[in-house]
């Protein structure tokens, strides 16, 4: 452990630099053995997507790398802002004429619009979680209003109003006019309503917690305390981290100036924001912000039916610091460059392996074995099968390939076999068109075919792969870029494709030839 930790000392990895800052803060860990709180924030406005468990994926990679530079106690908190007010109706979810109805309640008072939890809340909550324990992360689920309606943030909510003209020094500069005049740090329920009112308010008495404002034409005195009221979210944002004790929350690039207020805050309630990793944001395939109430995320449970658990972990640890698009069409790419680093891992040195993203994957307990096929190579397999190919039938043509291979001996392989079936058939089947060979691609196909058929069955894919080179460097072609492009289109149907050589080794070479034929006819 004296080695590694040394050596993480060093690591320019984003997890241990993290880490480090942390260290900073704590060289002795925090006063009384408390521990370090890690947060990670959830607005359950609308479903759960992928940028949500990245963040928990993430945080949990630098709560690990901490753990490697010391031996300080720490906890991982996941917080619902579950008592935000519902400001519009998402359009992915069913009921929205029920939905509309609740506008501006707290999403922990809307009822559920798919009629199984206790409120809209709940059932994004609980989506949250089942997909979290799934994967196996250790954290603490905290709801906000559990914290509000129980009165654990009683005494902070005091001491907002206590403080109330210094954050107002600090919010109004920030905000146009016309917000400015109607601004409150303090959002209260409405009891005739039960809406969250964006009112101004004054107040009546910080240590009673008592504020008076307009309700409908009345001016009402009301406690902000046990669930009556809750925080415009900077400030809510900031008490939380005070009131949680939180070290340590990264957050989106579009949150940046709502962290810098958020620390502002904090340190006049008489506290210390946390640090912080400020991260750029998954866009999708418009190259467009993903976002929870638009429906236009990548939901965790497509990446599953589609991908591997370990290739979600893969794309979310790279770069955090610049933009990313997410969306399907990049899950085969991750699923393969997963297995590539992996391998990798088992051959590097301890430095290397610190800055390969399967060591905060797995927290260092990297898992050995390879699968005997590339998911890629898979995807090129059952597209030529066409898209109603079984997975018995993917079996039979690996047994050309990897003699033995079965879901008992090859269980990650036979992960990928169904999840390449579902992509193709719903992605890749449609899109794919053989065109017919023209000029030198004619002779070039029929020479191939020629030389296959003098190979025995059990032909290796590396020498397959030497004669599809060497016909390539002599059949004319002005670069062999336009050789392989020709039989990726001709005989797979798409642009791009496999070393020819491990797919017609996996296709067999007698189905090979009948591509072959079948182009040529």
């Amino acid at each position: 452990m004296t080695d590694l930790r040394e050596i993480a000392s060093q690591s320019k990895a984003w997890p241990y630099e993290e880490a480090r800052r942390l260290l900073k803060r704590y060289p002795q860990g925090k006063p009384g053995g408390v521990p370090l709180v890690f947060e990670c924030g959830y607005g359950p406005s609308g479903l759960p997507h992928i940028g949500t468990f990245n963040e928990v994926l993430r945080t949990t990679m630098v709560r690990n790398a901490f753990a490697t530079l010391s031996d300080a106690p720490t906890r991982l908190i996941e917080f619902s802002d579950d008592m935000d007010g519902l400001r519009k109706v998402p359009d992915n979810v069913p009921n929205q004429t029920m939905l509309a109805e609740h506008l501006g309640k707290p999403l922990s008072r809307v009822p559920d619009p798919f009629e199984k939890y206790d409120s809209f809340a709940a059932h994004n909550n609980a989506m949250l979680r089942e997909f979290l324990d799934q994967f196996g992360f250790e954290y603490e689920f905290i709801s906000s209003a559990s914290k509000y309606e129980s009165g654990a943030f009683d005494e902070a909510l005091k001491n907002v109003l206590r403080h109330y003209q210094a954050i107002m020094d600090i919010m109004l500069p920030t905000l146009r006019k016309e917000r400015a005049a109607t601004y409150s740090p303090v959002l209260p329920i409405s009891e005739k309503s039960g809406i969250v009112l964006q009112v101004p308010v004054e107040v009546v008495d910080a240590d009673a917690g008592l504020i008076a404002f307009d309700d409908e034409g009345e001016r009402v005195t009301q406690s902000i305390l046990s669930g009556k009221a809750k925080l415009q979210w900077k400030v809510d944002w900031a008490m939380r981290w005070v009131a949680l004790g939180v070290d340590y929350e990264m957050y989106g690039k579009d949150l940046t100036d709502s962290g810098v207020q958020s620390g502002k805050i904090a340190r006049v309630l008489g506290g210390r924001p946390p640090e912080s990793l400020i991260y750029e944001m998954f866009l999708d395939e418009k190259g467009e912000k993903i976002s929870k109430s638009k429906g236009n995320g990548l939901a965790l449970e497509d990446w599953l039916k589609y991908g591997t658990e370990n290739s979600v972990a893969f794309y979310a640890y790279r770069e955090p610091k610049s933009a990313k698009q997410l969306h399907l069409g990049v899950v085969p790419k991750a699923v393969d460059e997963y297995f590539q680093f992996r391998a990798q891992w088992h051959d590097q040195p301890v430095e290397k392996r610190l800055g390969n993203p399967v060591h905060h994957i797995h927290n260092g307990n990297v898992p050995t074995g390879q699968p005997p096929v590339t998911f890629g190579l898979l995807l090129n397999l059952v597209g030529v099968m066409g898209a109603g190919a079984t997975e018995d039938q993917v079996w039979a043509y690996l047994g050309n390939y990897a003699e033995g291979a079965n879901a008992e001996n090859s269980p990650e392989l036979a992960e990928l076999i169904p999840i390449a079936l579902a992509y193709n058939r719903d992605f890749v089947a449609p899109t794919l068109h053989k065109r017919k060979p023209e000029g030198v691609e004619i002779a070039a196909l029929q020479t191939l075919d020629a030389r296959l058929a003098a190979l025995p069955a059990d032909t290796s894919a590396e020498d397959i792969q030497n004669i599809v080179y060497e016909i390539g460097k002599e059949g004319g072609f002005e670069n062999l870029r336009d050789w392989f492009k020709a039989l990726y289109e001709t005989l797979l149907g798409s642009s791009a494709g496999p070393r020819m050589g491990s797919f017609i080794a996996l296709y067999g070479i007698a189905n090979s030839r009948a591509l072959i034929a079948e182009a040529l006819a």
